[in-house]
């Protein structure tokens, strides 16, 4: 069975992101594996934790109520959001990347994230790129 990524993070572009993601995995029969990825350091404190554990609870209510095949995968490490998606992606074979893209202004819109783009150039398999409202 095939696999399809998605980066998540509890706001717009990871909603979006998510959302796309399920409809892949249906329309594919694939599984999803859901990375929630941190650098982690001063601003990751035990408050910022523990609302990550409920963000990620609410996701993985949401998948069983889709009643999709998942693994949530959450990373905090000194690693950034790019390579740990980009590593899962190949360890698990995926057919597909989603990641969410953030809503910019025009001169933004010219430049995207360095997560992103950095996912878009160096990912083995094709990457599906969602807008966040």
């Amino acid at each position: 069975m095939g696999k399809v990524v998605v980066g998540y993070v509890p706001k717009p572009e990871g909603e979006a992101a998510l959302s796309q993601a399920i409809a892949e995995a249906k329309l594919r029969g694939a599984d999803l594996v859901v990375v929630n990825s941190h650098r982690g350091g001063a601003g990751y404190d035990r408050e910022a934790s523990d609302q990550l554990e409920k963000d990620m609870a609410a996701v993985g209510a949401r998948l069983d109520a889709e009643g999709v095949a998942y693994e949530i995968r959450q990373l905090v490490r000194g690693f950034e959001p790019a390579e740990d998606l980009i590593s899962i992606a190949e360890a698990n074979s995926a057919e597909l990347i989603v990641i969410g893209l953030r809503r910019r202004t025009p001169v933004g819109k010219l430049i995207l994230g360095s997560n992103a783009q950095r996912v878009l150039l160096d990912a083995h398999c094709p990457v599906l790129a969602v807008k966040g409202d």
